[in-house]
């Protein structure tokens, strides 16, 4: 087997796996809610099993949770149906801002909406699934805050002059984008102490060797505030100086996070926030700083004095919209799809991101939430949905429904509960503690199982003693039957005698006993229904062979074998040769010594009585007409046929009746007297045409002879032949 089909066997192998896997996944799921289902004590407990558990409040049988199509299937009616179903409202619906640059009035931040909606409200419905379209459109002239982080590290300095126009370069862009942009400006260098820089007097002074005058090292500073003054910003980048350090790697990661966390140093505003990195070098990981004695991981908080970073030596513009979501409460989950720019749909964890999103484009996501559980307190829970880096939000606020509407219509102590044992509720009893039982009629103390049904239910199904008896206190009792020679039977009242296959209208056909919805049959009956007798005497056929030999006795009823025969013992057979022929080649070789059997004759032919009698008229007669059959050579033979009990006799003429040869002389005299006669027939027929084709041919010559018209002139240069002379002496005498 080539690996080609060895590769597309094994796909085949696990695929048929896989269904077979998925199937018993499903029939578990399947058995695993029905369980649920059967155990559900309450209303508010069925709901809660999935979305389409309902709860029947008078059912028609025991049953009262279960599937929503089965309980209407089993009777239950429409208006006895709890079957709560989730929704949705939105609280707050701003549409998107839509203005441009050029033309808009200068708004506020808070003015300006780029998310739609900014709140509502879900009700869940366990396994219920609830989604809402997120719209996010990027608006024009947005309110900008923008730090300008730099590396003023030794290994930047020839760098140095590219990065300050680039600062420059990047606040006239900036203001080309927005109208209302600020922009800050800080740098950093290392953690001060060893061995990441020098510790030294004259290190401390100048970090740099050589003919390069640089500044003292530093974690971070913050140089410059958010501000909108331009002219402020490119002044200071101008007047930056290099310091230096000792190892390869920089502390940025340290001014990042001090840039992220001082937002009153700062001066960051609710708007969208901007950091530009600029560096030429790796950074520290976790751990290095142990190499300094420090141990203490970052506390995320500020540490600015005068604008500068003072625990360094103690801790270690985006083109695409993401959505994060808050912390979900247990037993919630989300999914998101993306539909972004030019059609192209996104579901997974790719499904909360778009790329590419341009100012004033816009892209929508669909939410889906799901819950799986009920809070423990019922309580609305709060999610808040927003794009990563900008400051709206949208506020989902989540509603369980964990309980019917019906429940809050109970009668606690009920005295349908067994001597007020109970609340009735939605048509159920909802036991007190220590009382169970459909209608709280047991004690706890008195049986050893919460799920006293369970006790009830065959094989964990859903139906309480099969629907044919009462659980009580976990023991089924059978209903009466209005007959009283029918009845129910079994540990889950499972069993009855009635119920078994009938024929001709008779239960198990009036040949046996019905015990458990199984026919028992009497002696000589099988059958589901007992309709098979086993009495063969029907299928007998005339030679006292069951089915002629050629089939089966079935039922009383021959089932041929033999798809040649038919008829009900198989003695029928209209495609079958006729007597006479199937036993010629037998009686030829018996009689004669000749046929096709001749070789054969005693193994083949051994069945047959053979019996000579002189002449026809000597024939006995029988049931069978006399046969009358050709011999190899040309002769007839004559028989009969007959059947005595088993004995098959067969009498034979003893002469064959063979034809008288020709007589050869008057056939010879005959052939050669016709050819004669044949040959002068063909000579004085073709003597008489020639003589009529030469008459007519003579005729049109004396026609045309008598018709033709000859000149007469005589022809100037023709000669005679003849020439004649007159003799001058001859006197005429």
């Amino acid at each position: 087997m080539h690996q080609k089909q060895l590769l597309i066997l094994t796909f085949v192998i696990i695929i048929c796996s896989s269904i077979t896997l998925q199937g018993k996944i499903s029939h578990l799921r399947y058995t695993y809610k029905y369980t649920n289902w059967a155990n559900a004590k309450s209303c508010g407990e069925c709901i809660q099993i999935g979305e389409n558990c309902a709860w029947c409040t008078d059912p028609p049988t025991s049953t009262r949770c279960d599937d929503l199509h089965i309980l209407r299937k089993k009777g239950c009616k429409e208006k006895m149906v709890e079957n709560p179903r989730g929704g949705q409202k939105v609280e707050q619906n701003i549409p998107v801002t839509n203005r441009r640059k050029d033309t808009a009035e200068r708004l506020r931040p808070e003015e300006i909406t780029q998310i739609q909606p900014q709140k509502l409200t879900l009700t869940l419905r366990m396994g219920e699934p609830q989604s809402f379209n997120l719209t996010f459109k990027r608006a024009e002239d947005y309110p900008i805050d923008l730090y300008y982080l730099m590396d003023l590290s030794y290994s930047m300095h020839d760098d140095l002059q590219n990065v300050k126009k680039l600062g420059t370069a990047l606040m006239q862009e900036m203001q080309a984008i927005t109208s209302d942009f600020r922009i800050g400006f800080g740098s950093f260098v290392e953690k001060t102490v060893m061995p990441f820089i020098s510790t030294t007097p004259a290190g401390l002074r100048n970090p740099c060797t050589g003919q390069y005058d640089c500044a003292s090292p530093f974690s971070y500073k913050n140089v410059l505030s958010l501000t909108s003054n331009g002219k402020e910003f490119n002044h200071l980048v101008s007047q930056q100086q290099i310091s230096g350090n000792l190892d390869s790697p920089e502390g940025g990661f340290d001014a990042i996070m001090q840039v992220a966390v001082c937002g009153e140093q700062i001066g960051w505003r609710n708007v969208t926030r901007l950091l530009v990195f600029s560096t030429d070098a790796g950074f520290h990981f976790a751990g290095d700083g142990k190499l300094g004695g420090i141990v203490l991981p970052n506390d995320g908080k500020c540490h600015l004095e005068n604008n500068t970073y003072s625990m360094s030596h103690y801790y270690s513009l985006s083109s695409e919209v993401i959505l994060e979501n808050s912390k979900l409460p247990k037993g919630v989950n989300i999914a998101y799809t993306a539909y972004c720019k030019n059609g192209v749909v996104q579901d997974g964890e790719d499904g909360r991101k778009c790329v590419n999103i341009s100012i004033g484009d816009a892209v929508s996501f669909n939410i889906n939430i799901t819950a799986h559980e009920c809070p423990k307190d019922n309580n609305s829970q709060t999610v808040k949905i927003k794009p990563l880096g900008f400051n709206e939000e949208v506020e989902v606020v989540l509603k369980f429904i964990c309980q019917c509407e019906c429940q809050h219509e109970g009668i606690p102590n009920s005295p349908l509960c067994h001597n007020g044992n109970g609340t009735f509720e939605c048509g159920a009893c909802r036991c007190n503690k220590g009382r169970t039982g459909h209608m709280c009629e047991c004690s706890t103390e008195e049986v050893n199982t919460e799920d006293l049904d369970g006790n009830c239910r065959r094989d964990n199904g859903s139906e309480i003693c099969s629907n044919n008896g009462d659980c009580i206190c976990g023991t089924c009792e059978c209903k009466k039957r209005e007959n009283p020679e029918e009845r129910y039977s079994g540990k889950y009242c499972e069993c009855d005698n009635f119920n078994c296959d009938r024929y001709d209208n008779k239960l198990c056909g009036g040949h046996g006993r019905c015990e458990c919805r199984v026919c028992i049959c009497d002696a000589n009956y099988t059958g589901s229904a007992c309709d098979c007798p086993l009495d063969t005497t029907p299928c007998l056929a005339a030679n006292q062979q069951i089915c002629n030999g050629r089939g089966v006795c079935e039922c009383g009823t021959c089932r041929c074998t033999d798809p040649m025969y038919q008829g009900p013992t198989c003695e029928t057979c209209r495609t079958c040769p006729g007597i006479c022929s199937q036993h010629k080649d037998c009686v030829q070789c018996r009689a004669f010594g000749s046929g096709e059997k001749e070789k054969t004759c005693e193994e083949d032919c051994r069945y047959l009585d053979l019996i000579i009698v002189e002449n026809l008229s000597e024939l006995p007669e029988s049931t069978h007409p006399t046969c009358k059959e050709r011999a190899d050579n040309d002769c007839w033979f004559y028989y009969t046929y007959s059947v005595n009990g088993t004995q098959e006799i067969v009498h034979v003429v003893k002469d064959q009746d063979c034809p008288k040869g020709p007589d050869i002389i008057p056939i010879v005299v005959g052939v050669v007297a016709g050819i004669v006669l044949i040959g002068l027939a063909l000579l004085l027929i073709w003597k008489l045409l020639m003589i009529i084709h030469d008459r007519r041919e003579f005729a049109k010559f004396e026609k045309e002879k008598l018709n033709a018209k000859w000149d007469t002139g005589e022809n100037p240069i023709y000669k005679s032949a003849v020439t004649t002379v007159i003799n001058p002496k001859y006197e005429g005498k």
